[in-house]
Formats: C-alpha cells, structure tokens, sequence
C-alpha cells in the first residue's frame, strides 16, 4: 500500500484547504439561519419573484423557513458544487499527474503492476473524498447544535450521502478520464463539475429540458427532491453508479497498456 500511503501524503494539503474552505461557507449558512427564519415571508417573495431562478434551485417546492429547507437550499449549493470541484480535481490529475511531474518513470520501473497502480490510486481518491465529506458532516452537526436547533437527522444524512455520491461519481468518471491525459487536466474537471451543475439547473428550469437529469449527477442530488420524497432517486443513484463502473474499467484498461512518456 505504499503508492495509496504516497497519495494520501500528496493530497494532505490540498484535502485539508478543500475541507477548511467548504466547511467555513456551511459553517456560515448554517449560523445565518436563525435570522432568515425571522424574515420568512420577505425572503419568499422575494424568491417567489425570480421566476425560472427559483425553480431552478427547487425553492418553488421547498420552505426555506423550515431548517430542512434551508440546509436543501443554501447549505446544499455550497456542499455540491464545492465537493463536486474537489472530486473532479482530484480525479482528473490522479493518474496523469505521472507523466507531466515526470515521475512515471521512476515509479513504473518498481515491481509493482499497473493494475496494483491504479486501484491504489482510486482507493487514494476515495478516501480522500470520504475525509472529506465526514470532517463536513462533523461541523454541520456542530453548528447546527451551536444554533440550539433541533437536528433533522434523516434529512442531512441523506443529503450529505446523495454528495458523497455526487463526489465519489464525478471523482471516479475523472479518474477515467486522466488515464487518457498526459498533462493533467484541470480545466477539463473543473468544466465536467460546473457543466454538470448548470445541466442540472436547466433541467429544473423548464419541463422541456427534464430529461436533462439522465445527463447530471446532480439530479439525484436535488434537495426538493430528496426532501420530498424522503429518498434517493435509485434510477438516477443506480445510473450515476454505472458510470463510475465505466470510469473505473475505462481507467484500468487504458493505463494498463498506455505508452508512458
């Protein structure tokens, strides 16, 4: 397990700015819910105002009045779209980083298989994804306890399980695709991340474009659906997962017989 202790090594700071950045914006939303359920009614018509902006958050199906509601909503575009960036960095430099750090040849040269290459890495990237997202739950506990609220505890479980989800989808279909790059590729992650997100806002805009959902990992990630339901959508979690399978093969079979530079 030595290239798996490596990356973790590695990716300690990146983790750990990551962790402190997205975690100091919830932190944040959380400690201001207090004074937006003081201003309910003005904060929904203002919302109520927006048009298509509402709908696209799912504030047209949700009570941002309520504290589940407000975690959905707020809390919800913090922990999504900044986990989603983190993964698909992650991701997408795990395996090309090799080649453009020029450190391919000094680690291929060990008698250790490509295979054995690979899956240490994507278990390096997964734990790091669930670091990070178990550090984000222990402080929105924390803050929602500072609040002296009550803790929904079936609705933040499940949303911070369908990011985890989020995270460990796009992680892994970036894992892929850095099995294909020679330079890295952070742009590339950071424009699969966002295109994901406003896909996903889209697609909640107008019924025209639902079937944009099939498209994004978001979807399943969708607050006023979650809160509504009391579930996941396991259509949408069972085709986010299958894209991960095909992430994880592609990476595999690729890095097993590339030409390394």
């Amino acid at each position: 397990m030595t290239i798996f202790r490596h990356e973790l090594r590695q990716g300690r700071a990146a983790l750990i700015l990551w962790t402190a950045a997205i975690g100091s914006l919830l932190a944040v939303c959380v400690l201001l819910f207090p004074q937006i359920r003081g201003q309910t009614e003005e904060v929904g018509r203002l919302f109520a105002s927006m048009g298509g902006f509402t709908a696209a958050f799912g504030m047209d199906r949700l009570d941002i009045g309520t504290l589940p509601g407000f975690y959905a909503v707020e809390c919800g575009s913090v922990l999504g779209l900044g986990g989603a960036l983190f993964a698909s960095l992650l991701g997408v430099s795990s395996l090309a980083k090799e080649e453009r750090d020029r450190t391919a040849e000094f680690l291929l040269t060990h008698p250790v298989s490509r295979r054995r290459v690979v899956w240490q890495k994507l278990a390096a990237l997964l734990a790091q994804i669930a670091a990070m997202d178990a550090a984000l739950l222990a402080l929105a506990l924390a803050s929602l306890a500072l609040i002296g609220e009550p803790i929904p505890w079936r609705e933040i479980l499940l949303l911070h399980g369908a990011y985890f989800l989020l995270q460990v989808e796009l992680g892994c279909v970036c894992f892929g695709v850095s099995a294909f790059l020679r330079r890295g590729g952070a742009g590339m992650g950071m424009g699969l991340a966002a295109g994901a997100y406003f896909l996903d806002l889209i697609a909640n805009m107008t019924e025209r474009a639902s079937f944009l959902k099939y498209a994004t990992p978001f979807a399943y990630c969708d607050g006023a659906d979650i809160l509504t339901a009391g579930k996941l959508d396991g259509g949408l979690v069972a085709l986010g997962m299958l894209a991960v399978c095909i992430g994880v093969a592609a990476a595999a079979w690729r890095y097993s017989g590339k030409d390394i530079r």
